[in-house]
């Protein structure tokens, strides 16, 4: 791989708001865009995706820069800000559309996603065992404009206060050495 050229990452961590929102303020991230996969319907809708009939996860797409950040370091950010430990569950959002996966882009991807997870479950870095989902790339259904952005756009709105806000503060202490400018 050349330097400069762009990677891809799509990670489900629970609602795709705050996820985009932690991403997003990262060096060497150049765009995060939320969406769906692995389910079985093309061109999912928000609301068909929160029926619980369409298998497809809440996920982000993150397009980066591996000669300015490696994907073990976009893993360390993706564990280190959601649970992965409670099956199609984030805090108060359950369903199946919150399941903790990864989707890996390639086999190198793949292969360092599953020793990421053993190695934080060697060292018993999560009080219950880890329930992420390490699948194959599947395709990407990009979700409505409106979510877009969509913490930056609405920070009044009462779940990016309560929920998005603290995520986002907390992410910006611990990996502030991380951060874009």
């Amino acid at each position: 791989m050349q330097v400069g050229q762009l990677s891809s990452a799509v990670f489900g961590g629970g609602c795709f708001w705050c996820t985009e929102a932690v991403f997003k303020a990262l060096r060497g991230v150049h765009a995060v865009q939320s969406g769906y996969c692995g389910g079985t319907v093309d061109h999912p809708t928000y609301e068909q995706v929160c029926s619980k009939q369409t298998g497809h996860i809440e996920v982000v797409k993150i397009d980066f820069d591996p000669a300015t950040i490696r994907y073990a370091e976009l893993l360390e950010v993706f564990f280190a800000t959601h649970d992965p430990t409670t099956p199609g569950r984030q805090g108060h959002d359950v369903g199946p559309q919150y399941q903790s996966a990864i989707f890996f882009q390639t086999p190198e991807q793949q292969e360092i996603a599953a020793q990421f997870v053993a190695d934080l479950e060697a060292k018993h870095r999560f009080e219950n065992p880890i329930c992420t989902e390490i699948r194959p790339s599947a395709t990407f259904w990009p979700a409505e404009q409106y979510h877009s952005n969509y913490f930056s756009l609405h920070p009044e709105q009462g779940y990016c206060q309560m929920v998005i806000a603290p995520k986002i503060s907390k992410f910006k202490k611990q990996f502030s050495s991380k951060l874009s400018n």
